[in-house]
């Protein structure tokens, strides 16, 4: 299971100025809530946090007040112009959900890897990946799947242009064959 591990500072300020505060001292405000479970207010690290939230399927391991919960992002909220975090608000999720998006994130990784060696759009793998996933396929057999037609759309791409690289051959040799022979039939005339 892929999990990053935060260390998170309790937090009893609130408000746009202690906000910015926490910010400048390099932390993004943080709120963590669960069903049957009271807010927690909290601030990440930020570098750390960014790093995280740049991988799909993220869950997050935070330790609060000696506390360890698994939680994933539930609303990521960014300065529009700087594109910095600002805000994070984080689900509490259970083990076996902790598991899941494991293992959907290494699926969607592999399904990437595949797709970029094969010259083809990551995104469209990733969302036929998850299309697969959605109808109740296991996330390692899609996986494979999308590996597999990655590879056959590569194999398709590749007799294509070789097909092109023949037909144009053949087109350049059969105009040059013309000219030749325009440039012969010409050449008795002027005799």
């Amino acid at each position: 299971m892929t999990t990053v591990a935060l260390t998170a500072v309790p937090r009893s300020d609130f408000g746009k100025g202690a906000a910015r505060r926490i910010r400048r001292e390099g932390n993004i405000p943080a709120v963590i809530y669960g069903s049957g479970t009271d807010l927690v207010h909290c601030a990440l690290p930020t570098h750390d946090l960014d790093l995280a939230l740049r991988k799909p399927r993220v869950v997050l391991s935070v330790t609060v007040d000696g506390a360890t919960l698994l939680v994933k992002p539930r609303d990521i909220q960014r300065d529009p112009v700087k594109r910095s975090l600002d805000h994070v608000d984080l689900v509490i999720i259970s083990r076996e959900e902790a598991k899941e998006r494991s293992e959907m994130a290494e699926a969607i990784k592999i399904a990437t890897e595949a797709a970029e060696e094969a010259g083809m759009d990551a995104a469209a793998a990733v969302q036929a990946l998850e299309e697969a996933v959605a109808a109740g396929e296991d996330p390692t057999a899609a996986a494979e799947h999308a590996v597999a037609d990655a590879e056959h759309k590569a194999e398709e791409y590749a007799e294509a242009a070789q097909h092109e690289a023949d037909v144009e051959a053949a087109e350049a040799a059969e105009a040059g064959a013309s000219a030749e022979g325009a440039g012969e039939a010409a050449a008795p005339a002027a005799e």
